[in-house]
């Protein structure tokens, strides 16, 4: 008898076996059905898996196997799925193109290049690099005003103005303003051959402000190449500036210097002139290379221009009043009082020389002594050395020390009116400081019949 009988393999596959069994063994007929059935169900399986591999075909042996074919999709739902792969708002407007042409979206200001006018739409610059004047139209396009590019002449002709004032008032954001506004794109190194030049002819003290200015603007306005331009351009005309300024090469040398310092050159600029020979450019250089080669040489050239002007302790510029005010008084010279005024560049400090002078001459109480002071501070009222604002603080100061001033000096009230009338001779002391000039109350004795004490009044 022959059977077949499904099996199993490792793989986990479905395998026919067959085999023959001999007529002399009986087979129940159990075993029979139960291995027939096996082997239906095995095939069955089988069909299905092929018929679930192949129903997506959609062939006909779907249909003989009892499956459904699939729905046809309306047009109308087409529509609607083709509609939303494509980029139109929903209100059916636009080209189907992103919003602003890929410059934001919601809650953004567009493209940074872009101006926007009063009705919202853009307007471009004739400053924006995309620019091209060849297709642009006049409705659309703007020209920004551009000033004109200063000639060398005339910008060392308000840069002169400039740094004078600066001079005076030490404002450095103000310098800053004018000369960002100012079109010298071009000619930025003049900025450091008209500052120093015009700081080499003036006191220390404008050197050091000159060099602050330096390191204030470098980054700003100007920057490390054209400063090393300047300097250039300054060591080119040196031999110019030594016939008004004779030490000009040590004073060139110590701007480098602190320049170096500052970082606002870089050190290899001292090196880079080795194949000059011009004997006063090597000079300048040596200074330079000597002040940066000292020990602690950025901590000292920090006041490589000493310390002058306002930067001056205030117990240092009184001793120097005073000192002046003595020498004045011994030699009687008033030239040397001016020119010492000017050196201490403290213009408003000089109500200490009204205050010292009247304390001086309070303290002598000589009518020798009162004319020299007198003389003195009328030829400084003259000169306009002294401000009429100095002369009344000065004298103020004095008004409000009197208490104090009177346990030293007994005779203070008495000798202070007297200088304060020569003085409003003189004209350096106004009416009003005059009428406010203070009394010493006379004091009252016994003998007058009220005992000393104060009266009421209305008395």
């Amino acid at each position: 008898m022959e059977i077949d009988t499904p099996a199993t393999t490792h793989g986990g596959s479905q395998k026919s076996v067959h085999f023959e069994v001999p007529e002399s063994i009986q087979v129940p007929v159990d075993l029979t059905v139960s291995i027939t059935q096996q082997e239906q169900q095995a095939n069955g399986a089988s069909g299905k898996s092929r018929r679930r591999r192949t129903s997506s075909s959609g062939s006909k042996d779907d249909e003989s196997l009892g499956t459904p074919p699939p729905r046809p999709i309306a047009p109308s739902k087409l529509r609607k799925l083709a509609e939303k792969d494509r980029h139109l708002s929903r209100s059916g407007k636009g080209r189907g193109k992103p919003k602003k042409g890929g410059a934001g979206g919601k809650g953004t200001w567009g493209k940074p290049i872009d101006f926007f006018d009063e009705e919202g739409g853009h307007i471009k610059d004739s400053r924006d690099p995309n620019y091209d004047s060849d297709e642009a139209d006049d409705d659309t396009y703007i020209d920004s005003p551009v000033s004109p590019q200063l000639k060398v002449d005339e910008f060392n002709r308000q840069a002169e103005a400039l740094f004078k004032e600066y001079f005076d008032n030490n404002d450095k954001d103000e310098v800053l303003v004018t000369l960002q506004e100012l079109n010298i794109k071009n000619i930025k190194p003049e900025i450091i051959r008209s500052l120093i030049a015009l700081a080499m002819e003036n006191k220390q003290c404008n050197c050091e402000m000159a060099s602050q200015l330096i390191s204030y603007l470098c980054g700003q306005v100007i920057n490390a190449r054209e400063i090393s331009t300047g300097f250039d351009i300054l060591l080119q005309q040196l031999n110019d500036l030594s016939l008004d300024v004779p030490n000009a090469c040590e004073v060139l040398g110590s701007f480098i210097a602190r320049a170096v310092a500052d970082d606002c050159i870089p050190p290899a600029y001292v090196q880079n002139h080795h194949t000059t020979s011009d004997p006063c450019v090597l000079k300048t250089l040596k200074r330079a290379k000597v002040l940066l080669g000292m020990r602690h040489s950025h901590a000292k050239l920090e006041n490589i221009w000493g310390i002058g002007g306002g930067q001056q302790p205030l117990s240092h510029l009184i001793e120097k009043v005073i000192l002046i005010l003595k020498e004045y008084l011994s030699c009687g010279d008033k030239d040397e009082v001016v020119r010492c005024l000017q050196e201490l560049s403290v213009p408003h400090f000089h109500h200490e020389v009204v205050y010292e002078a009247t304390i001086l001459f309070m303290e002598d109480g000589r009518d020798s002594c009162s004319q020299k002071m007198i003389d003195l501070l009328q030829h400084l009222s003259i000169t306009t050395l002294i401000t009429s604002d100095q002369f009344q603080q000065g004298f103020l100061r004095i008004f409000n020390d009197m208490t104090e001033i009177v346990l030293d000096i007994p005779q203070a009230y008495l000798l202070l009116n007297k200088f304060i009338e020569r003085g409003l001779q003189a004209g350096f002391v106004s009416a009003a400081v005059a009428q406010e000039v203070p009394q010493r109350g006379r004091k009252r004795f016994v003998s007058e019949g009220d005992g000393g004490a104060f009266k009421n009044p209305e008395y």
